[in-house]
């Protein structure tokens, strides 16, 4: 044996320990790189797509539901049930009316805005706890983690904290979100796949999300009602984000 040579069994144990450091290295990097994908306003018309390409790329997502939407729109009822059978979809709830999009006045009623919440679990065929995402507000209350929206200024956040603290002790887990995928008003997405992608590199680079690792992505259903701008761009999107090393979450696990 040289003077620099080691002994066959020790190398074989550095090399088997720097392979341990990199294997954990490695699942530590993508578990610190996960993105929920998460899907509002549904059932419309392109739920369907977007079932179909979380299906097809087999993810998880969160769709967060509209009450209403069930109930008038064109195979509501049909579409809540297949996202129901598909084992990696997480329902949520987003309210029965949607506020109306009149969020102000909505929100100035806290027991009309608890009451819209409840009237939805029915509707959804959810109980308690629910995961939910309380409409135009990017407001989290879970265990542990509680913030506000930014966008809403001072007076309206006190006119409107007691809507969120009583939905919270209704039942609800409200999640807000971290990132959009912004859509134009006739539906259609307004970034790019490259655009978003390189956005959320950028964002993960920084690291300044609710949770650090962790990037909530909130999207629209009707951004995917078509074949072209809506399934193919969602499914670029996702496949993506999988060739760049991001993890995708199960929205039941981001506040453990």
């Amino acid at each position: 044996m040289g003077r620099y040579d080691f002994p066959r069994n020790i190398f074989q144990t550095l090399l088997a320990s720097a392979f341990l450091v990199f294997a954990s290295s490695t699942t530590a990097l993508a578990t610190d790189r996960t993105i929920y994908l998460t899907f509002d306003d549904g059932p419309l018309q392109g739920t369907e797509n977007v079932l179909s390409v979380l299906k097809q790329e087999n993810v998880p997502a969160a769709m967060f539901m509209v009450g209403l939407h069930v109930e008038t729109s064109p195979r509501g009822r049909e579409l809540l049930a297949q996202a129901k059978a598909l084992p990696l979809v997480t329902l949520g709830n987003h309210s029965y009316t949607h506020a109306n999009n009149r969020y102000r006045v909505f929100y100035s009623n806290t027991r009309a805005v608890v009451s819209d919440m409840l009237h939805a679990n029915q509707v959804l065929g959810l109980s308690p706890i629910v995961n939910a995402r309380l409409p135009g507000r990017d407001v989290f209350r879970l265990p542990h983690i509680a913030t506000e929206d930014l966008s809403i200024n001072v007076a309206e956040w006190q006119r409107e904290w007691l809507d969120y603290e009583l939905v919270s002790e209704a039942g609800f887990y409200l999640y807000g979100w971290d990132f959009e995928w912004i859509h134009s008003n006739d539906g259609k997405p307004v970034q790019s796949v490259d655009t978003l992608v390189s956005e959320i590199d950028h964002l993960f680079r920084y690291n300044k999300f609710v949770r650090p690792g962790k990037m909530i992505l909130l999207m629209h259903d009707e951004m995917f009602q078509d074949q072209f701008n809506g399934r193919e761009k969602l499914a670029a999107l996702i496949d993506a984000l999988k060739q760049r090393g991001y993890a995708f979450g199960d929205i039941g696990s981001y506040h453990q």
